[in-house]
């Protein structure tokens, strides 16, 4: 882990500038993806490891921690707008639940160095940012069946444990893709991410137990990262019927496919 220190070096910050940072970047981050159902866990990795330097694998449950601690917010005033997901909710969660506990695993026991990690970030996020860029604003509704769309929850719950995001940030996305409207999937996809994070957190806390280094969560960086995600995601959830969708959507996917290629050039 040496390596991987050395090579951010001279971003990271030390002492309490860690937890400020942490808590204005969640904050900026939240406000923003909250509106399409996306935590923004997908975007503060990266951060994480660049300028805060939560340690490889930690840097996963502590992400997922994150999202624990600051999915309620949004999750809050959705509900306070009447916006709950219904049956699409628990659908996610059916797929997610075991998904990320199945990447966690895969996390800690397959995926545990730097190297193959930034192979991982890359090819989760390049696409998923030019998707974000590349849809189109119309609607032609493609329902996927029930079976479908737990089967997809479950792959995706499994990419989500091993990168730490709970999933959502994957399916809001592809949800909306399909036609349904970001008032339904948001709330839905949040959910799901809350739920399985919870499991991620709790799955990687017992890997803990039987594996040397950091595999438990940065809990100082966590809550830090989590309180700003908190405010960011309800201030998001509250402005959401506002906001311009296909703008929020065209810039997460920019600042995403910036991220998957500046994690490509490490790997390589």
């Amino acid at each position: 882990m040496g390596r991987d220190r050395s090579r951010y070096a001279s971003l990271m910050l030390t002492g309490a500038w860690v937890y400020l940072a942490a808590l204005g970047a969640s904050f900026t981050i939240a406000t923003l993806a909250s509106p399409a159902g996306v935590s923004g866990a997908v975007l503060l990795l990266p951060f994480q490891v660049g300028v805060l330097g939560t340690p490889s694998p930690a840097v996963t449950p502590t992400n997922l921690l994150y999202n624990v601690v600051a999915t309620p917010g949004a999750l809050y005033r959705y509900w306070r707008q009447r916006q709950t997901g219904g049956r699409l909710t628990r659908i996610l969660i059916a797929g997610t639940l075991p998904g990320v506990v199945a990447g966690s695993i895969i996390r800690v026991e397959v995926l545990p160095g730097s190297r193959a990690f930034d192979a991982v970030i890359a090819a989760v996020l390049t696409p998923l940012g030019a998707w974000l860029i590349l849809r189109k604003g119309g609607r032609r509704v493609r329902w996927l069946s029930v079976p479908v769309l737990i089967g997809l929850a479950a792959c995706v719950g499994c990419v989500g444990g091993i990168y730490g995001i709970g999933g959502g940030s994957v399916l809001a996305p592809l949800l909306i893709a399909s036609g349904r409207p970001p008032s339904d999937v948001a709330p839905a996809t949040l959910a799901a991410t809350f739920v399985t994070s919870v499991a991620g957190v709790v799955t990687f806390l017992a890997l803990s137990t039987s594996h040397h280094g950091p595999v438990a969560p940065d809990w100082g960086v966590g809550l830090a990262l989590g309180v700003g995600g908190l405010l960011g995601g309800y201030t998001g959830a509250r402005v959401q019927p506002h906001l311009p969708e296909v703008a929020i959507r065209r810039l997460l996917g920019f600042l995403v496919v910036a991220i998957g290629v500046r994690y490509a050039v490490l790997a390589a």
